[in-house]
């Protein structure tokens, strides 16, 4: 309405605001005024009144205001909403409901999620089933939902770490409206199109034929992503991408992370308006450049907001050592320079000057240089090349470039055996006419590198042919002889490129794909069997496992069943069989990204697919309340502007009775009259610290104190305060029938305001996007865990992420870290096998709840000295903050007939069986300390005592 998100309940009854015109007519006409006039009974004959008389208008004034009242009387019946729930298309069939679910949509995903359960609830109230497609995994067969399986399927639905593959999108939706012809469609869209989303408005349109669609655009933060990381010469430099969806400049910080979640460094970006992508670049010294293997957007939460870097970014150091003798008289056209030039953006190299060849190749393997380049050398003494044969199947890479020396030599430290012989161009070939660079292997460290068409070879060094000729061969010729070969001897790879390194052989040094062939191959230094691009020539095209996988939310999670092994050297972007993470053993490591470094990000066109609505980014507030009491805010105001134009203050003052009953009654009610009768009142006496109390401050002391209760924290959200409540009910019944405590009913408490110390555990489940609490509040809480209280953090996601790389549970949910920081805890750590928690009450080996693959967190207690049990500690040894993310309440949550509220995932057998013991194990563990734990130690304890 009017741009502004409001709607009405019962719209039909605006049409009532119609008739204030014909209001506005019938106030203007109200009886005259009486009049008092004082008169001699003679001028009653003149003051007769005439037949006809008009009479007084009402003020203009006036009758707005009247006409406000009854325009906030029909508003008010009308039900205004602010910021309405989306409802679907009027139809009578069910709603296709389409959520696109890859990385785009994981920043804001809260908000697609509510703006979905909003259409869910109106097609309930419409008895309508709904037809859930989600664009990051479209079902074979969708089918047709109750809302009460819906909304359970959009608890469970997460974003995936990959790009939606339209084509798949639209023939899922194709299937489901020819089994529903009478559907209606509401597409819940991220608007971003990562390639190939051209031609999908139109072909959804197609498929949806005439029926209705509704289209959620905009109203959310645009997503940002990072492609194309760059370890430069002096900086790594990472582009930072969006769709370009409008004009506005936009600032934000990158960070560099380690293997273990360590920061490295930050850096900087901001758009410039109407720029579709930026840099940050880090200006961290190359050793630190090295061990980066994560780059984030602070405070984005999505897969394609993460770049995951592996051995192939590293700068490597290069050795460099040339057989030419001409590089001192002519410098720009010696092989060091195109090599130079060609190896500077990705490697720092050290050039070989003044010493002889083997005594340079002696001092690179001492140095332990990972990658040796050695142009036209053809003679390498016994003693060096010993030792190169060495530092090769240690793991290192020898790249060698051919000339006159090493066709003429007697040097056959190369990867395929060589014609002797001048330049060894004779023989049956012709070489009248120059040779054209014809294919890269499929299976080898170029295939992905586009041949270029403008490279020829005048000359070349040949190789004899045998049967493991084809098996090493990178690159060929146009006449089917090698360009390049490579053979891997133990750990390392050793590479023949069969033309000079600089440009009188061969126009490939003067070619961009030479620098990108040198990439790959100064790539495989360190490199294992079953590592990084490339290797899989050398080692029989060998695939490499998931080792740590990214989930849409761009944290890692453990491997799932459906991602499948890699090539050795995958080079492509994730996909729904190759999610992004790592791939291989921790030794060699193979990063898979969510996009590639050509990859941008644009905008998809949604003009076309029916009405388009923004998001709804809070929650629907019903406005009727507001309006009634402006309503009566109103008609107070109108009826004292009628008893004063009525004279009603005058004849009130001119009655003393009346007058003195109003005094009587102000000065009863405590009003002074005037400043001169105002007295200062004597100061009572000081009063008990119960009577500072509130009234309800003291109900709820009495309430609290009455009997043992947990309590749990009102977040604010209704759905997450019901769960908690309801579970820790539960678990209360439960504590009843199997242990000696009787416990009270569970109680809410607001941090910031009720007194924490009357209860010995607070539960608190984590909401996402949940504001930081104030500093008092962290305050109040530090006070409550130093104090003996204990805080069970529930993060209530194990069923979509895990802890970060540095273990901590905090490390991935953004919403606990923001509490955490402002909190002094202590060091924490999974809870051990022999903790007194294990066996607090049930003897458990792990702490389930709806979800069991998270990990719970207590205080780390010390280290034990060599060949001891775990000391005893002083005090009751209660950890004062539990973290877990098994979302416990939603296992021990009940309803009012004692059913369980909430599935489990997975549902194994008495999974909530085991969901309660841990529970019970909670409870008696902060209600009694480490007594059991002592018991281990009596003897110790014993003694102690005796010293």
């Amino acid at each position: 309405m009017l741009g502004l998100p409001i709607a009405f309940a019962s719209p039909l009854l605006l049409t009532a605001l119609a008739g204030l015109p014909l209001l506005w007519f019938l106030l203007r006409l109200v009886p005259p005024r009486p009049r008092a006039v004082s008169f001699a009974p003679t001028r009653l004959l003149f003051d007769i009144p005439p037949k006809e008389e008009t009479p007084a208008r009402t003020p203009w004034w006036l009758t707005v205001l009247r006409l406000l009242l009854a325009a906030l009387v029909i508003l008010a019946a009308a039900g205004p909403i602010w910021n309405p729930p989306v409802a679907g298309p009027a139809a009578s069939g069910p709603v296709v409901l389409l959520i696109d679910s890859g990385w785009p949509a994981a920043s804001t995903w809260e908000a697609r999620r509510r703006s979905a359960e909003g259409v869910v609830a109106d097609a309930d109230l419409d008895n309508r089933g709904i037809i859930l497609i989600p664009t990051g995994d479209p079902p074979l067969e969708p089918r047709v939902l109750r809302p009460s399986e819906a909304r359970d399927r959009l608890r469970t639905l997460a974003p995936v770490p990959h790009a939606p593959e339209r084509a798949a999108v639209v023939e899922a939706v194709r299937r489901a409206v020819e089994a529903a012809p009478e559907a209606s469609l509401v597409y819940l869209a991220d608007s971003v199109d990562t390639g190939g989303g051209e031609s999908f408005p139109a072909d959804l349109r197609a498929a949806l034929g005439d029926r209705p669609i509704v289209t959620l655009a905009g109203g959310v933060t645009e997503p940002l992503a990072l492609a194309g990381a760059d370890n430069g010469i002096d900086a790594l430099t990472v582009k930072v991408l969006r769709a370009d969806l409008d004009t506005s400049a936009r600032e934000g910080t990158v960070r560099a992370l380690d293997m273990r979640g360590l920061g490295l460094g930050e850096a900087p970006f901001s758009f410039e308006p109407g720029a579709a992508e930026t840099e940050a670049r880090f200006d961290l010294p190359v050793e630190i450049r090295n061990e980066v293997a994560r780059i984030e957007i602070t405070g984005e939460a999505s897969a394609g907001a993460v770049q995951l870097l592996d051995k192939r970014w590293r700068r490597r150091t290069v050795g460099l050592v040339s057989g030419a003798t001409a590089d001192q008289r002519q410098p720009l056209l010696a092989p060091t320079y195109y090599l130079t030039r060609a190896l500077a953006p990705f490697a720092d190299l050290r050039l070989a000057e003044g010493r002889a060849t083997s005594e340079s190749i002696e001092r690179f393997i001492d140095a332990k240089l990972p990658v040796i380049v050695l142009s036209d050398i053809g003679t390498i003494t016994p003693e060096a090349r010993e030792r190169l044969e060495r530092w090769i199947e240690g793991g290192g890479v020898l790249i060698r470039f051919a000339g006159p020396r090493l066709a003429n030599g007697s040097d056959d430290l190369v990867p395929v055996s060589l014609r002797r012989g001048g330049r060894v161009l004779g023989g049956s070939l012709s070489w009248e006419q120059p040779q054209k660079l014809g294919a890269f292997a499929p299976e080898g460290p170029f295939r992905d590198i586009p041949v270029p068409g403008d490279v020829t070879v005048q000359r070349q060094v040949l190789a004899e042919p045998d049967g493991l000729l084809a098996s090493r061969t990178w690159a060929t010729l146009t006449d089917g002889t090698p360009l390049v070969t490579g053979e891997r001897r133990g750990s390392g790879v050793l590479v023949l490129f069969h033309v000079t390194a600089d440009s009188t052989w061969s126009d490939l040094p003067l070619s961009g794909a030479f620098v990108d062939m040198l990439r790959r191959t100064v790539a495989l230094g360190g490199a294992s069997a079953t590592d990084e691009t490339g290797s899989d020539v050398a080692a029989g095209g060998e695939t490499v496992a998931p080792s740590r996988l990214l989930d849409g939310f761009g944290a890692f999670r453990p491997v799932t069943p459906t991602a499948k092994a890699i090539p050795v050297g995958y080079a492509g972007r994730a996909t729904a069989d190759h999610p992004p993470g790592f791939y291989g053993p921790p030794e060699g490591l193979v990063a898979v990204n969510t996009l590639l470094p050509r990859d941008r990000l644009a905008r998809l066109d949604l003009s076309g697919l029916g009405t388009l609505e923004p998001y709804r980014d809070t929650a629907p507030r019903d406005l009727r309340g507001p309006v009634l009491l402006a309503l009566l805010a109103l008609l107070l105001v109108d009826a004292m502007i009628v008893f004063l134009l009525a004279g009603g203050f005058a004849r009130i003052f001119r009655r003393p009775a009346a007058t003195a009953a109003l005094l009587i009654g102000l000065g009863l009610s405590g009003l002074p009259l005037g400043g001169e009768r105002a007295q200062a009142q004597p100061a009572a006496p000081a009063a008990s610290p119960s009577a500072t109390l509130s009234p309800a401050e003291r109900d709820f002391a009495m309430k609290a104190t009455g009997a043992t209760r947990i309590a749990y924290v009102v977040t604010g959200d209704a759905e997450t305060d019901e769960i908690s409540r309801a579970g820790l009910t539960g678990l209360t019944a439960f504590l009843g029938q199997r242990t000696a405590l009787e416990a009270g009913e569970p109680m809410g408490v607001d941090p910031a305001r009720d007194e924490l110390a009357f209860f010995p555990l607070l539960y608190w489940p984590i909401v996402p996007g949940a504001p930081a609490p104030s500093a008092e509040t962290l305050a109040r809480i530090d006070t409550f865990m130093k104090q003996g209280g204990t805080v069970l953090f529930d993060t209530r996601d194990a069923g979509t992420s895990l802890p970060g790389a540095d273990g901590g549970a905090a490390a991935v949910n953004p919403a606990l870290r923001r509490i955490l920081e402002g909190l002094d805890i202590p060091e924490l750590e999974p809870v051990p096998r022999d903790h007194v928690l294990t066996k607090a009450f049930y003897l458990l080996r792990d702490f389930p709840g709806r979800y069991t693959g998270g990990t719970t967190w207590v205080e780390a207690l010390p280290e034990p000295a060599e060949g001891e049990e775990r000391p005893a500690r002083a005090g009751d040894g209660v950890s004062p903050v539990i973290i877990t993310s098994n979302d416990l309440a939603g296992a021990w949550a009940v309803r009012e007939d004692g059913q369980p509220m909430l599935p489990l995932s997975p549902g194994e057998p008495r999974q909530r069986e085991f969901a309660y013991r841990a529970g019970v194990n909670l409870v008696m563990y902060v209600l009694t300390g480490n007594y059991k734990a002592d018991q281990v130690h009596v003897p110790a304890l014993l003694e102690r005592l005796g010293q």
